[in-house]
């Protein structure tokens, strides 16, 4: 059970000013909050009773009791080695940016697994399942994940298409029908073209799952099926560096269900594929 400071610190951007002074507080004084009352957050927070519950439900929770259980989780949880997301500093050494990249990819990884939604996950997977195409559409760096999606699931021989050209990302949407399935990538969840070709592709009765960060997105708020990942992306690290690592790590995650759904067929294809590729 955990997973409350994660959402807090994926939300605090988004929550309105009375909401955010809890939240900030929460995330500064994370040992503290679960010996707290109500009443007594709401003193030292300086808010009210009433904006710590909008609180707890503007992040998914039922109440504040749910909030302090998420946040014991995560403090019981909490690895020494990997503690938090670290930046990168001017004439940091290269063992420092080493260790550092390192462990913010692997916390990153760890946070998104705290709020993954594991029936959100099945229901993707089963309509990848089933899919007579898959389309991946993403821009920039979430085009990458795209590709590497595609490539992945033409091994199990799974229809897949990605296309770098956001005009032909489009054109493709369009031409969809009921039986296919679009996976959409956007780490902002706000890329416009990604947000277009979601909408087109539903306006022809395709499924359509997204992959951005977690909160109320556009993207995830346009998906049949959001699928919610983590990282904190600052400054120099801003070129999406772990969240392209969640992102793949979420793709490899489906790619592997879905083949686990058809094993013996899978098997067959990926074998395949290794020996026409031996054979070069």
């Amino acid at each position: 059970m955990n997973g409350g400071l994660v959402r807090l610190r994926e939300m605090l951007e988004t929550l309105n000013p009375s909401e955010g002074k809890i939240a900030s507080y929460i995330l500064q004084h994370p040992d503290e909050i679960i010996h707290l009352s109500v009443a007594e957050l709401a003193q030292k927070s300086g808010s009210s009773q009433a904006a710590i519950v909008r609180l707890c439900k503007s992040i998914g929770f039922k109440g504040y009791q749910e909030l302090k259980i998420k946040v014991a989780g995560d403090l019981q949880t909490r690895d020494p080695v990997v503690a938090g997301y670290q930046e990168i500093r001017p004439n940091d050494t290269v063992t420092a940016i080493m260790q550092n990249v390192s462990n913010n990819n692997i916390q990153s990884i760890r946070d998104t697994l705290t709020i993954l939604d594991p029936s959100m996950v099945e229901l993707a997977v089963e309509a990848l399942d089933r899919a007579k195409r898959i389309y991946f559409f993403g821009v920039g760096a979430s085009n990458l994940i795209a590709m590497d999606a595609q490539q992945k699931f033409l091994r199990i021989n799974k229809t897949s298409f990605s296309f770098a050209d956001p005009h032909v990302q489009l054109t493709s949407a369009i031409t969809a029908d009921a039986d296919d399935t679009a996976v959409c990538i956007s780490y902002s969840g706000e890329t416009k073209e990604v947000i277009r070709a979601a909408a087109l592709f539903k306006e022809q009765g395709g499924t359509v799952i997204s992959i951005a960060k977690y909160g109320n997105s556009t993207l995830s708020r346009r998906a049949d099926i959001p699928l919610c990942t983590s990282s904190t992306e600052n400054e120099i690290r801003s070129g999406a560096m772990a969240s392209r690592i969640t992102q793949l790590n979420l793709i490899d995650i489906l790619y592997l269900a879905v083949a686990s759904r058809n094993y013996e067929k899978s098997v067959v294809y990926l074998e395949k594929s290794r020996q026409s590729i031996r054979e070069l």
